[in-house]
């Protein structure tokens, strides 16, 4: 199970989308965002209030810029390297790590333990250091979408721990959000415990697993909706049968 939200609407530019958020208003695990493909209007991009399954946002892609294909690879290669450089430290300290996923995607996974008290979703005065680094970068590649993924280790409730990676996904994307980074650029997820990236038998183990990552996806011109679209799995398949 898991949950995802866009942070906001891009834009508000006619009565009936704001008719369509009012009417999904009730549901809670809505899904606010602009349906691809729907239609244009003023400005160029409008779409739908749908809740489509897909995760898919045309048209805030759109709306914040786009880059044209031959570019992506050395635009995404200067964005890691400014990452590895303004979190050197961290890196060091082996409290996150920066990794490619292919298709020119960039993962940042960041410890919980390093950023959060226990069963709390509340970023310590260390990951909001670590977090502003991070927010620095993304607001100046401004071209791509980013996912904010909390997960948990197996202690706990299912549902407790889906509650807790909800809670420790949107306090990041809220504080990228409060320190530049737009906010229709920013996705969350909630994934609980699922996704392992290493066994839980044993506390280092355990605290692998709690950890938020940070997907980093190019906004592509003429394909705008893959950028929206759900990360991948992102635990090891090995601890995940």
């Amino acid at each position: 199970m898991m949950s995802m939200r866009t942070t906001r609407l891009p834009v508000i530019i006619a009565l009936s989308a704001t008719l369509a958020v009012t009417a999904c208003a009730g549901d809670p695990n809505r899904r606010a965002k602009i349906g691809g493909g729907i239609g244009t209007a003023v400005g160029g991009v409008v779409g739908s209030m749908l809740g489509d399954k897909s995760g898919t946002n045309t048209a805030i892609g759109m709306a914040v810029g786009a880059l044209a294909g031959a570019g992506v690879g050395h635009y995404m290669d200067r964005q890691k390297a400014e990452l590895s450089q303004k979190l050197a430290e961290q890196q060091a300290a082996n409290q996150l790590s920066i990794t490619e996923l292919g298709n020119n995607t960039l993962q940042v996974g960041v410890a919980s333990d390093a950023s959060f008290p226990v069963d709390s979703a509340s970023l310590t005065p260390n990951a909001q250091n670590t977090f502003n680094s991070i927010a620095n970068v993304l607001k100046d590649y401004d071209k791509t979408a980013i996912h904010v993924v909390g997960f948990t280790d197996s202690t706990g409730s299912s549902e407790h721990n889906l509650q807790l990676s909800q809670a420790r996904s949107q306090a990041v994307a809220q504080f990228l959000e409060s320190r530049g980074v737009n906010s229709q650029r920013v996705l969350t997820w909630g994934r609980g415990e699922t996704e392992f990236v290493a066994s839980n038998d044993t506390e280092a183990g355990r605290a692998q697993n709690r950890r938020v990552a940070i997907i980093i996806k190019p906004i592509v011109e003429g394909q705008e909706q893959q950028a929206f679209t759900a990360p991948p799995s992102l635990g090891n398949p090995q601890f995940n049968p």
